[in-house]
């Protein structure tokens, strides 16, 4: 029997951010599952399957960056399990996430061509500098690759969305998007949407990266990654 596919994504107490998770996972055949906040629970999950008979399942977690969640929290949660599982790789600042992210700045109506065009890249933030280096090198990647203005934020760390905005206009930018690096929406996108707004009301916001059938292949990916070791 093959090992399940289980997504792990976060949870929010937004209704709309397990739609989201939902509707990205709809044609996986995976079983979807949150840490916190959001039902069903990861140990639910794991509990019905072994119930039903699995001996082992692979956990892709739907995570931007590797701190508390996925180093401490998803770890204790797959401990407690009654059956064997294989954790993959966060999703991270992989490429795929990266060209999705830069199609729904076009999308929103933004031009990354336009010399003008200051782009805040927001994301959640942490207290593990490590995870907001992460979201700071894809910035710094986005101004050498693509020669756009950019600049980070976040909505629980700093710099924050309206530090961002402020520091692109000491750069020469005129025009204001935010690029949202989260996967769905929730409580602190909307943080970022307001606090953006407040400091630009012309602010063009992107939408959340999912659901986009890339991202769905990207889980199919490291799912296959780290079935072997489930094997």
């Amino acid at each position: 029997m093959r090992a399940p596919l289980v997504v792990a994504a976060h949870g929010s107490r937004d209704p709309r951010s397990a739609a989201t998770v939902r509707a990205l996972c709809a044609d996986l055949g995976a079983h979807v599952s949150f840490l916190d906040l959001s039902e069903p629970l990861l140990t639910d999950v794991l509990r019905s399957l072994a119930a039903a008979g699995h001996s082992e399942a692979v956990v892709v977690p739907l995570l931007l960056g590797s701190a508390y969640h996925a180093k401490v929290d998803l770890p204790a949660l797959v401990r407690t399990a009654p059956l064997r599982v294989s954790v993959a790789d966060v999703l991270g600042v992989d490429p795929v996430l990266e060209n999705v992210a830069l199609d729904r700045l076009s999308e929103a109506g933004a031009d990354p061509a336009d010399p003008s065009l200051g782009v805040v890249l927001a994301g959640v933030g942490s207290s593990h500098a490590p995870a907001n280096r992460a979201v700071i090198d894809l910035a710094r990647r986005w101004h050498a690759r693509h020669r756009m203005l950019v600049a980070p934020a976040f909505a629980t760390a700093r710099p924050d969305v309206p530090s961002a905005i402020a520091k692109l206009r000491t750069r020469g930018a005129r025009r204001f998007a935010v690029a949202s690096w989260f996967l769905a929406p929730g409580l602190l996108p909307d943080r970022i949407a307001a606090s953006a707004r407040e400091a630009e009301p012309d602010v063009m916001m992107t939408a959340p990266l999912a659901p986009d059938p890339r991202i769905g292949g990207l889980i199919l990916r490291r799912y296959g990654r780290t079935l072997p070791a489930a094997a």
